[in-house]
């Protein structure tokens, strides 16, 4: 275990050890501003067990003469780190393009929320920096099935759908079952885009699903995860049932 601290986030960046640089008061020189932050296009960053997850963070800043560099970190739980400095594309942003392998940078208690700081430095020596200037979640990946039966079934009659949610292991690179976890049941009838919840329910200790409900017409049975602060979302592919 030893040799994987050894090589945490931070190292994958060039980072010496897992300890976060010391805090700086937000501040600056001149007119520089930081206007915000859109990591991965607005989306959570989600990562799976093997592959690693290559994913942009652009600064969004102004100064009268134009900007010229961000440094720009990512801070969140577990020790977790990374840094980065780029030269600003254009008078408006900075793009920063992070890489994170489960396999060497993480761990489950990384999963969460984590924040982003950033120094932007302008063409006229002005300078902003920010130490929070928003935050995204970093997410283990899950999968999740559905088997709907008996396929074809006899209007009126019993359909039961099972399925399993789990997500991914940064600790030992294995999917194990999530447990405790509300979970949609929904349907769409055949010739429709739309899926309606139909019930709510819970998985068991193994992360398995089990209901029922009265087969009335043909159309698609899935489950539908809404994902936690710390596992990212999934929604099965509906599986059909033909209604006699």
């Amino acid at each position: 275990m030893g040799k994987r601290v050894a090589l945490s986030v931070a190292a994958a960046f060039g980072v010496v050890g897992l300890v976060a640089p010391a805090a700086h008061a937000d501040g600056g020189w001149g007119d520089t501003e930081i206007l915000g932050v859109t990591v991965n296009h607005g989306s959570d960053v989600v990562i799976g067990t093997t592959a690693a997850k290559t994913f942009d963070v652009t600064i969004h800043a102004y100064d009268d003469s134009g900007l010229l560099s961000a440094d720009t970190s990512l801070e969140g739980p577990g020790a977790g780190y990374a840094t980065d400095e780029t030269i600003c594309e254009n008078d408006s942003e900075c793009t920063h393009s992070f890489t994170i392998d489960p396999r060497v940078d993480l761990f489950n208690d990384r999963a969460g929320t984590w924040y982003v700081g950033s120094w932007v430095d302008a063409l006229d020596d002005d300078y902003r920096w920010d130490e929070r200037v928003d935050s995204f979640r970093l997410k283990r990946a899950s999968t999740l099935t559905v088997n709907a039966s008996p396929e074809p079934v006899t209007k009126g009659r019993t359909i039961t759908v099972t399925g399993t949610l789990k997500r991914a292991s940064w600790d030992d690179y294995k999917y194990h079952g999530y447990t405790g976890q509300s979970v949609k049941l929904q349907f769409r009838k055949k010739g429709s885009s739309t899926y309606t919840t139909v019930k709510t329910v819970k998985t068991s200790s193994t992360g398995t699903l089990k209901t029922t409900v009265t087969a009335s017409t043909d159309g698609y049975w899935r489950w539908n995860f809404a994902g936690t602060t710390t596992t990212g979302a999934k929604a099965a592919t509906g599986d059909y049932v033909d209604v006699k």
